[in-house]
């Protein structure tokens, strides 16, 4: 194999350790409970963990809203907890990567404290503060009642107005999220040495790099210029649910795009992505950046931003086909190729914001064999994969339709808007708030067929409800013991990946363009070459391979099939794929 990074050749999983493993019997994930479970994910055959917010946090955003950058949330144990994660992962080859969240703190965090006290304060210049849209209030209602007018009309991307009123500071403070997580000001250069220095604080402790979250939303129009949508966020979520033609679906895209626009990648991030490698760059081991973000600029020049971002539009869509996946890949390889350094894939299907891979791409009837064809598509693009936690047993997303279960904040205030100012049925809301809701793919981990999947001790409320069909299979303990498991295709997948250099550092060669049924490429490197096929249909299949210029007069050698075959030669002219069926084969 040549020399690549040890980021381009790993597979990543993602663990959301608030779901993860309950090791404190307290009914919320820990350090402890990971720990634990370090030699299942050593065994499953993954490289790398990408750990969600371990900091403190008060929790309005599950993590995403930060109080402290150089500590760990007690429910999720002490900094010496994670030390012995980070030193136990290490010793059993597993990479460990961060969420870091540069846009934005807690407003419990000590640095907004500070700036909300006093315009006069030494920190009333590190969040986004900025006055009302007039210069005095507005007196209505009679003598003492008076309106304010916040600078603009933006919208926060999860709970309406972008502003919120400080009476201390007689201004208001910028949020692209919910108000509880204030906008740090970039522009600030104290803001940035502070931040640098919690980022070092971590490397220096060994951690091999960072997730950043949300990047393009760190810098903000400064003229302020107000979004031409004639509709508010709560408004704009009921029309995305209630469009029905192309016309109406292609208006609310557009709608989408319109009302954040000034909000989102703004001139500033890539010199601050600069700053941040030129950080990364101190430490040796070649600690790694990724970021929440699927735009290859900020790749840079190859070596002075980030290392990674994800192929964020293969996930766009209800269905994973071969004409899709095809074009998916022609467009962002093609682009990773005209980088001044030709970039390198990230290819991902699912994360804690997202539904459940098992769930988005199944057809109901299905479902297990998609959701296989799904893990082997991650494992032979071209690219680094990354995968998220319960994938690999294939859980679903679980709907909770008690809006007193709901934890997700973004979804219990869509309810209440629903129901209060949009006066939708408290049922219809209810359902619609727990289909958008987050919570749905952040259920806790299923480890086994006992009270609460196993996650946490029988007589413990789980902080999220665990999903019933822990009991019907879709568990680690029942899937470990079945050779035919998603499980156990999950492991043998990632050991063929391993040892098969060509599925990791080959290029990647289209096969049979025309084919609506069947997804078929090759993947060529200076000493092997991989013939991939994944049939997304129901029909069992002949191929002929034998006229292509790349393996004419060639053989070929099964190395792993999803149906019931000999792994053995197979004849090029008349390869038999059966339904469904995932096929690897050396081609020699």
């Amino acid at each position: 194999m040549t020399t690549l990074k040890w980021w381009q050749t790993a597979v990543f999983y993602q663990i959301y350790p608030r779901s993860f493993a309950d090791g404190s019997g307290d009914g919320v994930g820990d350090f402890k409970g990971i720990l634990s479970r370090l030699d299942y994910l050593a065994d499953l055959g993954v490289d790398a963990l990408w750990l969600s917010p371990h900091f403190p946090s008060p929790n309005w955003d599950w993590g995403y809203d930060i109080s402290d950058y150089q500590n760990v949330a007690p429910e999720y144990g002490t900094l010496d907890d994670f030390k012995t994660f980070l030193s136990e992962s290490h010793k059993r080859g597993l990479r460990v990567i961060l969420d870091l969240v540069l846009n934005h703190t807690s407003d419990q965090h000590p640095w907004f404290l500070e700036s909300k006290s006093s315009r006069d304060h030494p920190k009333s210049d590190w969040y986004v503060w900025k006055d009302s849209l007039t210069p005095t209030p507005l007196p209505i209602l009679g003598e003492g009642q008076r309106v304010r007018l916040p600078p603009n009309n933006w919208q926060s991307c999860f709970d309406g107005d972008a502003w919120t009123y400080v009476p201390e500071r007689n201004q208001y403070y910028y949020h692209y999220f919910m108000k509880q997580q204030p906008d740090l000001n970039w522009r600030n250069p104290e803001v940035k040495a502070a931040m640098w220095d919690a980022v070092r604080f971590w490397l220096d402790l060994g951690v091999d790099g960072f997730r950043l979250d949300a990047i393009g939303t760190i810098f903000e129009d400064p003229n302020l210029t107000p979004h031409p949508v004639p509709m508010n966020l709560a408004e704009l979520r009921r029309a995305h649910e209630l469009a029905k033609t192309p016309a109406e679906k292609e208006q609310v895209e557009k709608y989408w795009h319109d009302m954040f626009m000034h909000q989102i990648e703004q001139p500033g991030v890539h010199e601050m992505m600069k700053e941040l490698r030129t950080v990364l760059d101190e430490y040796d081991g070649d600690r790694m950046l990724i970021g929440e973000n699927e735009y290859i600029d900020y790749l840079g020049d190859g070596e002075d931003e980030l290392n990674l971002v994800f192929n964020f539009p293969l996930m766009r869509t209800e269905r994973l086909t071969p004409d899709f996946i095809r074009r998916n890949q022609k467009e962002r390889l093609t682009q990773l190729e005209a980088l001044p350094v030709k970039g390198w894939a990230c290819n991902t299907l699912g994360n804690h914001d997202s539904p459940r891979v098992h769930s988005r791409y199944g057809d109901g009837i299905h479902d297990a064999e998609l959701a296989r064809l799904s893990l082997a598509l991650m494992l032979t693009l071209k690219g680094t994969p990354f995968l998220y936690n319960g994938e690999e047993i294939g859980m679903t997303d679980y709907i909770i339709t008690d809006p007193t279960k709901l934890r997700d904040t973004m979804a219990i205030w869509y309810y209440d808007q629903l129901v209060n100012e949009l006066e939708v049925d408290p049922t219809e809301a209810a359902l619609r708030a727990g289909q958008m809701s987050r919570d749905k793919n952040r259920t806790p981990m299923q480890w086994n067929n006992a009270p609460n999947g196993g996650f946490c001790p029988a007589d413990v409320e789980p902080w999220l409800p665990v999903n019933p069909n822990y009991s019907k299979g879709v568990n680690v303990e029942d899937q470990s013991a079945n050779p035919a498991s998603l499980l156990n295709d999950y492991k043998c997948l990632l050991r063929v990946r391993k040892s098969t250099p060509a599925l990791v550092e080959g290029e990647y060669i289209p096969l049979h363009d025309a084919s609506q049924d069947y997804f078929a490429f090759l993947r060529k490197s200076a000493s092997q070459m991989i013939l991939v096929v994944l049939n997304f249909s129901d029909k069992r299949l002949e191929l002929d391979f034998s006229d292509n210029q790349e393996i004419k007069g060639k053989t070929i050698h099964a190395l792993f099939s999803s149906d019931e075959r000999v792994l053995a030669n197979e004849n090029l002219r008349q390869l038999a794929i059966g339904a469904y069926e995932v096929f690897i084969a050396e081609v020699k």
